[in-house]
């Protein structure tokens, strides 16, 4: 054989191994992100139930009856799925006021779903608004949806525009700045929103002016906030314009959200993305083996009380989140109807099993302790050890960092804006189950690389 024709062999073996390796790679890197997708899809359902729809035997507790006198704050949910801390903090601040009457409205009938896989019942539909049928709002509480530019948020933006040309204050919580920005309202106007969002919406909504590192921005009657829990501080912001100073200082104080002072500054740390902030991707794409916690929900529960459970849980992506009570619905402190699990309910395969806002176990209703001692569950109170005046996502946090670790208790406070200073938290320091995860997917990965050039020798055989 001429040196000519030896070159042409060697270099077709060399291609041949080349397009192996090339084939191997990428038979890796399909493996690798159809399992980080399956993941991701996994994570996304799991923190957005289906609502249910059918009521239960004794039907849905009715709505509280209209409050003549008070301003009224609609709490709107939407029909894609809303953040629970978005809703239930101003929801809360309003409600914990003589001068304000919240109510919830969607176009979700009759129930509409939150994250963490809390559903609950709407007072009034947007129609019924129309109709007259509920007071029209001095107040809009918009939080963040699912699909703030989807189809089945289209009439939700319509209304809102209606509300807005009517006169009514908006108050855009956290993502809730993108449904905003959707229905044209903040063209020309100042806004925030959640950090991580901010960049995109730079580039998507560039009629608007995106402001940064801000708990909340106002601009005419449209206030936007900063992520998740700023909502409280917009909220408390609207009651100090529309109820005075003192009301506002009053419900702030009693609600105790660390560092918050009437004449406090507005200006908050502008955040990014961070190396440690891989134990929240970590966990989005390796739902797998986490453990499931029924969030035990008793009468007269305060609305923030039930959204840290959900909202902690569901911002890690650290376990699952269901909600468990003796009845099939709950009546909060102030009249929000909310949908859970009763009791007697069979086929739930629970982890753990957490008091909402109860401080002790007197308070538990006896049917939910006889249906967890059942099955060998401990009832755990974590507002139990809570400070008096302390803010209930402070003992959550510590819930979280107990039994998955501290990093991902502090990333997951960085994402809903909350303050660590205050923090005392104890556990292990890495999310250990998701990174095992990741090695087991990783190895699979070498291994799936390696299949086209094991598919070579043995034909070769």
């Amino acid at each position: 054989m001429t040196n000519r024709g030896s070159n042409a062999v060697r270099s077709l073996v060399a291609v041949r191994r080349l397009a192996r390796r090339v084939r191997g790679v990428g038979l890796s890197a399909a493996w690798l992100a159809g399992v980080g997708a399956a993941g991701a899809v996994v994570s996304l359902r799991k923190a957005y139930p289906r609502a249910p729809q059918a009521a239960p035997a004794q039907g849905w507790p009715p709505a509280r009856p209209v409050r003549e006198g008070r301003l009224a704050v609609a709490v709107v949910l939407g029909a894609s799925g809303s953040v629970i801390t978005d809703a239930l903090g101003p929801y809360e601040v309003f409600a914990r006021s003589q001068e304000f009457f919240p109510y919830t409205v969607s176009a979700s009938r009759p129930t509409a779903m939150l994250s963490g896989g809390l559903a609950v019942v709407p007072d009034y539909s947007l129609e019924d608004v129309d109709a007259g049928l509920a007071p029209e709002p001095d107040v809009v509480v918009v939080p963040a949806v699912i699909a703030p530019n989807g189809r089945k948020e289209a009439p939700l933006r319509d209304w809102l525009i209606g509300r807005a040309d009517r006169g009514a204050h908006v108050l855009g919580v956290c993502n809730g700045s993108r449904l905003l920005a959707a229905t044209g309202l903040l063209d020309g106007r100042r806004a925030t929103s959640h950090w991580s969002s901010i960049r995109g919406l730079e580039r998507s909504r560039p009629q608007v002016d995106w402001v940064r590192g801000q708990r909340y921005v106002q601009d005419g009657n449209l206030t936007t906030t900063a992520g998740v829990t700023s909502g409280v501080f917009g909220a408390l912001r609207l009651v100090e314009q529309l109820a005075g100073a003192a009301e506002a200082q009053r419900v702030g104080q009693e609600l105790a959200y660390p560092g918050w002072s009437l004449s406090g500054p507005t200006g908050i740390r502008a955040q990014r993305w961070a190396p440690r902030d891989l134990a929240f991707l970590l966990a989005v794409v390796f739902p797998w083996l986490r453990p499931t916690v029924g969030v035990g929900l008793v009468e007269g529960v305060g609305e923030l009380e039930v959204a840290a459970p959900f909202e902690v849980y569901a911002s890690s992506f650290a376990a699952r989140t269901v909600p468990i009570a003796a009845e099939a619905t709950v009546t909060t402190r102030h009249g929000l109807r909310l949908i859970a699990t009763p009791a007697n309910a069979g086929g739930l395969g629970i982890d753990r099993l957490l008091a909402a806002g109860v401080g002790s176990i007197e308070a538990v209703d006896s049917r939910l302790l006889g249906w967890a001692a059942d099955r060998g569950l401990k009832v755990e109170l974590p507002n139990g050890g809570q400070s008096a005046g302390q803010f209930s996502f402070d003992a959550m946090l510590g819930d979280l960092a107990s039994h998955s670790d501290q990093t991902t208790a502090r990333v997951t406070a960085k994402s809903i804006e909350y303050p660590t200073e205050q923090l005392e938290l104890a556990g292990a320091d890495w999310p250990w189950r998701p990174t095992a995860l990741l090695a087991l997917t990783a190895t699979a990965a070498i291994g799936i690389a390696l299949v086209p050039a094991a598919a070579s020798r043995r034909k070769r055989r």
